[in-house]
């Protein structure tokens, strides 16, 4: 925790982005200037046309043009950025270091997302239960399989019991009664497809309403932590543990609703991707333009649903407000500060992918020397392998899918950290009634100071 807190507060990785960039402009030109008079390096991309060996392009004046170009572009925004958005960026920097904090303040937090794993696999052999049930309780079909140029009854229904003594059985020697599939015409078979589909939504909606209840508990939890004005004495003995049963007690109805609303837009992105599937073999260019844009446009509401969930549930654990009062409570409050949502955005997700790198990258390394035998010390512990490439994949998979637990709680703690410290400067003028209740690193960026109390 502390490694990756260096990160935040170290300014020196910006700075080598640009160098870097500064040399490759450099050594584009170098190239370009470099190339000049050589025989065939004036051809055109256009002209050259697609070519299998990439070390073609590398002869061209206009490939290493186009470098330097997209190179210069890059450049160009990021200096912008550091000029324009400075203090946001050391605002969101200070904000990812104060989460550093709470974690640590917090430490059962890391455990949580094991319970909701525990909670999804539960929920995952539901639906699988209920599916295979559902898919099984058809009528069985047997079907006579035998030779299609002589067995003239061969692809006919048929009763495993009566077939050897049938006439069937006669026609066709050396034919068998088999299971087909499974079928039927009652009213109840030609409703199986809609209770799959409704199956499927029960498992979106608990699935949701598991990871909303995640959500909500990690946020009561750190927003404990923001809104205690002295860190850490004035924290509830178990954070993590008095925001859950809040969120059991207070919460489930506003939980179940913004899990609902996400589960129906899920759903309809399934059926439309059924619907797909059917219109694949239909010629028929307008239906798959409609097609496409109708799965586009759910994709993106789906991913704006669960951005707004997320920070609704959050003001759900700060106020204990409804859904729909937290919504649009926490809509226009981020509204408000577009600008510090995008840039704390922007930077989490960078530092959170340089953390999961760091993480797999070593594991997998580790995991490669052990198992080629190259570490010394421990070489005859690992066991002989014909394919040593595939522990390390489920090594490489599974030290990914740990890290992006550890992170997505970073995370829920970046972002409850952050509607508090903006609502913490909405709310509050740092006079002894209303003292700012944000640490005193943000303070001093932003210029607030807390009044003592007048001496009486």
């Amino acid at each position: 925790m502390r490694i990756f807190e260096d990160y935040t507060v170290s300014w020196y990785w910006i700075v080598m982005v640009i160098l870097v960039l500064g040399y490759g402009i450099f050594h584009c030109y170098m190239e370009y200037a470099r190339l000049r008079g050589e025989a065939g390096s004036d051809i055109s991309l256009v002209d050259l046309g697609f070519q299998t060996d990439l070390r073609v392009y590398l002869h061209l004046r206009q490939t290493w043009m186009a470098f330097m170009i997209i190179l210069s572009i890059l450049e160009v925004i990021i200096i912008l950025l550091l000029i324009f958005l400075r203090k946001r960026i050391l605002i969101a920097i200070a904000l990812i270091k104060e989460a550093s904090r709470a974690v640590g303040y917090v430490m059962c937090s890391l455990l949580y997302p094991l319970v909701t794993f525990f909670l999804l696999c539960l929920c995952i052999a539901y639906w699988a239960s209920t599916a295979v049930f559902l898919s099984t309780s058809n009528e069985a079909i047997y079907k006579i399989f035998g030779d299609v140029n002589t067995c003239p009854v061969n692809g006919k229904t048929c009763s495993p019991e009566t077939f050897p003594s049938s006439n069937e059985s006669r026609l066709c020697p050396g034919a068998h009664c088999q299971f087909a599939f499974y079928g039927g015409e009652s009213a109840y078979h030609r409703a199986l497809l809609g209770l799959q589909i409704f199956n499927a939504f029960m498992f979106f909606w608990l699935a949701n309403f598991v990871l909303a209840l995640g959500q909500v508990t990690l946020a009561g939890a750190f927003a404990s932590y923001y809104w205690a004005l002295n860190k850490p004495d004035d924290l509830p003995a178990f954070p993590l543990f008095s925001s859950f049963s809040r969120a059991l007690r207070y919460h489930t109805g506003s939980l179940a609703f913004g899990a609902l609303i996400l589960a129906i837009v899920q759903i309809i992105r399934v059926m439309l991707e059924y619907l797909d599937q059917r219109l694949k073999a239909a010629d028929n260019k307008f239906a798959k333009f409609l097609m496409t844009c109708l799965k586009c446009c759910f994709w993106c509401l789906e991913k704006f649903i669960r951005f707004l969930n997320r920070n609704a549930y959050i003001m759900i654990a700060i106020y204990g407000t409804n859904f729909c009062t937290s919504a649009k409570n926490a809509f226009f409050l981020l509204m408000r500060n577009i600008i510090r949502v995008a840039v704390l955005d922007k930077v989490t997700d960078f530092l959170f992918l340089l953390g999961k790198l760091l993480i797999v990258g070593s594991v997998g390394i580790l995991a490669f020397f052990f198992f080629t035998h190259r570490i010394r010390i421990i070489q005859d512990t690992a066991p002989p392998l014909n394919y040593y490439w595939v522990p390390i994949l489920t090594v490489i998979i599974g030290s990914y899918m740990i890290a992006h637990g550890f992170f997505s709680v970073y995370g829920m703690c970046v972002d409850t950290l952050f509607l508090c410290f903006l609502e913490d400067l909405e709310r509050n003028d740092g006079s002894a009634e209303r003292p700012y209740f944000m640490s005193s690193n943000l303070k001093k960026l932003l210029n607030k100071t807390n009044k003592k109390p007048a001496e009486s």
